[in-house]
């Protein structure tokens, strides 16, 4: 595998520069022995990906700082970054959330910071054993691999080659990736982080989200930095909205006690009656709840695929509500405008959508309960539908050429992409790659939680020390 434009082999190539890939060339750097690691990223910064490219001081992590470390060894980490950073005059307004500053809910833009300086730091780390990492700009269109290493292609033709792999592609939102089926929804929305673009809108206008989790949320605090006054309408098959993350007291840990709970129902009936125990206490029912987490792994990859497709079918709308929480400036927002009668929550499942017409878009919506859809319309549509994790309906090169090359084949239930525990992809064949790797939200459908900062920064110590030692 050599080609006259290929540039120099590293050690290992990281597909993806946000969170993930970052966290990765982390945790390798910081091993001994010399390696050269090449980071391929769009952006002009790692770091910060999808997630953490947000600039807005609205647009907050739903994790206080002490959940949300890169280090898995120190979950302090972030706090003490987030102290020192505040007394060198950083983040003024972290005065308006009145809490210590391990309660704080830091913007994204700023999380990006503390990722980027501790990549700094593991440079310098890395720089004592001659080991290296470097960023090449670009997108990734293809990878072939073989037994002697992998060749990665981008998409001005520039190849870059190594001896492993690792697939890092973080998140494909939704609201930014093409969709094989259909973009219309796409074409006709705002995106929901594009405060400048909703700054164009009628301030006045109606405001159409479809979908209701945190990029919903996300979308709702774009709308007002952007001085949006007017009617929102939100629209979701269930009509759920995200409860607010509260800092509950610790509770027992009833699933590391019993390991006998390996059903979907037997965890739902366990943690009911947990959450009603804490509240005939007076304690918050989130404490029982933020002792699942850390379990979730194990229940799922022990869960057979039958288990699985309930737990998506029947309770994955009140898992995500009720564990992937808003943040509290945020839930306030939304509680206000509740209030004040500007923000209508509607379980409604959208059927179509046409191409904007006069400043004006419109949308065919089938309500619960009711047989024939309706027509509504507004002046801006937003997609607040979330990240998109089958690899097969994603209109990107990179995922079209892995699948048609049989270098990869969906994760359970089409979640993500196939991997063994440790990370290293299945071909279409069920065969375990010994060159390409992957981590973070392609696992989604191993490890069903795969896109929190702990997740991934256990995924990256875990495949540092699986790459260093091949």
């Amino acid at each position: 595998m050599t080609s006259e434009n290929t540039r120099p082999a590293a050690d290992i190539l990281i597909v993806g520069g946000g969170l993930s890939g970052t966290m990765l060339a982390v945790q390798l750097l910081r091993l001994p022995g010399k390696r050269r690691i090449v980071i391929i990223e769009s952006r002009s910064e790692l770091g910060r990906g999808e997630a953490y490219s947000a600039t807005e001081l609205g647009h907050t992590l739903n994790g206080n700082a002490a959940r949300m470390s890169v280090d898995p060894d120190d979950t302090n980490d972030l706090t003490q970054w987030l102290t020192d950073y505040i007394a060198a005059g950083g983040w003024p307004e972290s005065d308006e959330q009145h809490v210590p500053v391990a309660e704080l809910f830091p913007p994204r833009g700023i999380f990006g910071l503390y990722v980027q300086q501790r990549l700094a730091e593991a440079q310098a780390v890395g720089a004592a054993h001659s080991s290296t990492v470097e960023h090449v700009r670009g997108e990734v269109t293809d990878l072939q691999s073989d037994a002697t290493g992998v060749i990665i292609t981008l998409a001005d033709d520039t190849r870059v080659s190594g001896r492993f792999a690792v697939l890092a592609t973080g998140m494909f939102a939704a609201a930014r990736t093409p969709q094989r089926d259909s973009n219309a929804l796409n074409a006709a929305a705002v995106d929901p982080w594009d405060v400048e673009a909703m700054r164009q809108l009628d301030p006045r206008g109606r405001v159409l989200i479809i979908g209701s989790g945190l990029t919903m949320v996300d979308a709702v605090v774009s709308l007002e930095q952007a001085g949006h006054r007017g009617p929102i309408d939100v629209f979701s098959r269930h009509g759920l909205l995200p409860h607010v993350r509260r800092q509950p007291p610790t509770w027992p840990d009833f699933l590391g006690d019993d390991h006998s709970i390996r059903s979907t129902r037997q965890l739902v009936r366990a943690l009911r009656e947990q959450c009603e125990q804490a509240i005939a206490q007076g304690i918050d029912w989130q404490a029982p709840l933020d002792t699942v987490r850390v379990h979730i792994p194990r229940l799922w990859s022990q869960a057979t695929d039958l288990q699985r497709r309930q737990f998506v079918r029947h309770v994955r709308p009140w898992w995500e509500s009720h564990h992937h929480r808003s943040p509290p400036p945020s839930a306030r927002l939304l509680d206000r405008l509740v209030q004040e009668g500007r923000l209508q929550i509607h379980a409604a499942s959208l059927q179509s959508v046409e191409a904007p017409q006069a400043g004006q878009v419109r949308i065919s919506l089938r309500y619960r309960g009711e047989d024939q859809p309706r027509v509504e319309s507004g002046a801006a549509l937003i997609n607040s539908t979330g990240i998109q994790y089958d690899w097969r309906r994603v209109d990107r090169a990179l995922p079209r050429n892995l699948l048609a090359r049989g270098l990869i084949q969906p994760g359970p239930l089409a979640l993500g992409i196939g991997a063994d525990p440790g990370g290293a992809v299945l071909d279409s064949q069920g065969r375990i790659s010994d060159r390409l790797f992957a981590m973070g939200p392609p696992l989604r459908g191993m490890w069903w939680e795969s896109t929190a900062v702990t997740d991934v920064a256990l995924q990256a110590k875990a495949l540092a020390a699986r790459l260093a030692s091949l």
